[in-house]
């Protein structure tokens, strides 16, 4: 492993830098913390754009308001102090490979001054988490006229604005312009699918708060898929169970309809149809930060995605890995040109895997293949479902709905806070939020 000189902390000491502080790349940080960092074996720094983490499936309920995300959110510094690793702020730039270095970009303000300067961090072993992001397709007025839910400030940002509209309505008396609190959804994936749920549960409870001027009824809900089904990648019964909730509570489906320009009115298809609304979210397709793109001269697909070993090393540098969305990882059980599937559960193995190779490369053993596990799929309808898929080599695939479904999915979130917290802390927590929400209004109201 090469090394360079460095200026501050033991040189003897091995520098691992996890750039992106999503689920992968945090649980990877705090496992690596607790058992190098405290034992001082090694330096683990963490670099991220952000100041704090929240899971990434829970920003669909933040842009609803059904969550608050200072009631989940973690504070990076405060995690890195308590794990014995360092955060540092920031957002990746570039990549100098010749000198083992990470290139981080100048942080600026709202008002666009300069906090920091643009500044490097050198590293022995790299990993890069930074996840995903929407894919836009490049169609056109996407970028200009849609919201997007790819980070906590996106989803706050559209918690906002639909506020801001309600409250607009209820005091010129109702709703005067036809659509104009309309929201259309581009996408029939999960993301797409849970914010129709949770958006026509935030709009009850904003009426039952005192909003009664505008009705439930005057909103309507549009999601919008490319596909004949939803949720294409997953079994049909998913799709068919999914389809019946969503369309008895009243969310309008278009299958099958490709979007080919969005702009300020609404959204165009191409067959022809428009469908007015004043408020666009678009969350079909995902790709890797543009910034991945030929960075340090590693290998990228179409995508940006980094491409990797079954180690999870990138295939030009064996100091450099990449696990979660931003990696394209072969998946050779299902064919020589599949990938693993961006979801959370690949990013919890790729981080538990990357956790055991960054050691073994240290202790100088051979490196361990990633074998994705794939144990199904769960989808949240909100309160008033929850569907699924569970996997498991005695039972093949089984499908659950539920009570059963919304267990498992909760649960889902529960094994993220394990990985970072432990059991003790995680006890306190759902106490925590058990009384919690029964102080707090079920909807954010400003």
């Amino acid at each position: 492993m090469s090394t360079i000189t460095k200026t501050t902390g033991n040189p003897a000491l091995p520098r691992i830098v996890i750039v992106g502080g999503g689920a992968g790349g945090l649980e990877l940080a705090t496992r690596l913390g607790q058992n190098l960092g405290k034992k001082q074996r090694a330096e683990i720094t963490l670099i991220d754009c952000s100041h704090t983490h929240i899971w990434k499936p829970l920003l669909h309920e933040v842009a609803a308001g059904t969550l608050d995300s200072h009631d989940d959110e973690l504070s990076y510094l405060a995690h890195a102090r308590a794990h014995h690793f360092r955060f540092v702020l920031g957002r990746l730039s570039g990549l100098d490979r010749q000198n083992q270095r990470v290139e981080i970009a100048a942080m600026v303000n709202e008002r666009g001054e300069e906090i920091v300067p643009a500044r490097s961090q050198a590293y022995d072993i790299l990993v890069i988490a930074i996840g995903s992001i929407c894919n836009d397709f490049g169609i056109a007025g996407v970028a200009e006229h849609c919201q997007f839910l790819d980070t906590t400030e996106q989803a706050e940002l559209f918690q906002q604005h639909l506020l801001e509209a309600y409250l607009r309505a209820h005091a010129q008396g109702g709703v005067r312009n036809q659509g104009e609190l309309d929201i259309a959804i581009v996408g029939g994936g999960a993301t797409g699918i849970e914010l129709s749920a949770q958006l026509h549960q935030a709009t009850l409870l904003l009426s039952a708060y005192g909003l009664d001027n505008v009705k439930p009824s005057d909103i309507k809900l549009h999601l919008i898929e490319a596909s004949p089904t939803l949720l294409p990648e997953l079994p049909a019964r998913m799709s068919e169970a999914t389809v019946a909730q969503l369309k008895a509570i009243g969310v309008n489906l278009y299958l099958g309809e490709r979007v080919v320009e969005v702009n300020e009115a609404g959204v165009k298809t191409q067959s022809g149809l428009f469908i007015p609304a004043a408020t666009r979210v678009w969350a079909a397709g995902i790709k890797a930060p543009d910034c991945l793109r030929g960075i340090g001269g590693l290998e990228s697909n179409r995508i940006n995605q980094l491409l990797v070993r079954r180690s999870l090393q990138t295939t030009l540098d064996e100091d450099i890995y990449a696990i979660g969305d931003c990696a394209a990882c072969p998946w050779p059980e299902k064919g020589p040109q599949a990938s693993v599937p961006p979801r959370a559960q690949s990013a919890h193995q790729m981080a538990s895997l990357a956790y055991e190779n960054i050691l073994r490369r240290l202790n100088r053993q051979e490196q361990k293949d990633y074998v994705y596990t794939d144990y199904g799929s769960l989808v949240s309808l909100g309160k008033y479902s929850t569907v699924g898929n569970l996997m498991g080599n005695l039972m093949g695939s089984v499908m659950i709905e539920g009570a059963i479904a919304r267990l498992v999915y909760l649960s889902l979130y529960k094994m993220h806070q394990m990985a970072l917290f432990g059991p003790f802390r995680v006890a306190l927590l759902v106490i925590s939020n058990f009384f919690r929400s029964r102080l707090r209004p079920k909807i954010k109201l400003h």
